[in-house]
């Protein structure tokens, strides 16, 4: 009984070790994502992307597969500059076996905060976007307000 116990004491910082590590790799991963797309490199963008990724922006009529959503931003890329978020606060969830992450964020951009969360896959040694969403948070005792701005563009 006293054998399991211990080894156990031995395993379990390792066992945290390697989650903090692929935390680690994918809080870079997700830095580099967002400076790809502040130096405009798209084909680095999107290479982060699965192939079956889909980006929901702030818009409701933003919700694009890879490709359209692709298209959308093309025009962005090409004049040399996208957008430029920068993670403020980010929490990261890993699977069990290490292969699927989910993360939120906090990120700041040059005309105020927003949100993003998503949903990443390990896919032969990469990590690749699955599912990504950027909103915008709006206070409580602001809501009411912005959804009476909202009804008017009906």
């Amino acid at each position: 009984m006293i054998k399991p116990f211990i080894f156990s004491l031995i395993l379990f910082p390792f066992l945290l070790l390697g989650q903090d590590t692929v935390k680690n790799q994918l809080n870079t991963f997700l830095d580099e994502w967002h400076d790809d797309a502040s130096k405009a490199d798209m084909e680095a963008y999107f290479s982060k992307i699965d192939t079956d990724g889909i980006y929901i922006g702030t818009d409701a009529t933003e919700n694009w597969t890879k490709l359209a959503f692709f298209d959308w931003s093309k025009p962005y890329f090409d004049k040399g500059k996208a957008w430029e978020f920068h993670a403020v606060e980010r929490n990261i969830f890993c699977s069990e076996d290490r292969d699927l992450a989910w993360f939120d964020e906090q990120l700041e951009a040059s005309y105020g905060m927003l949100r993003g969360s998503g949903v990443l896959r390990l896919e032969n040694g990469e990590w690749k976007i699955m599912h990504y969403v950027l909103s915008l948070p709006v206070p409580n005792e602001k809501f009411n307000k912005i959804l009476e701005v909202l009804s008017e563009q009906e």
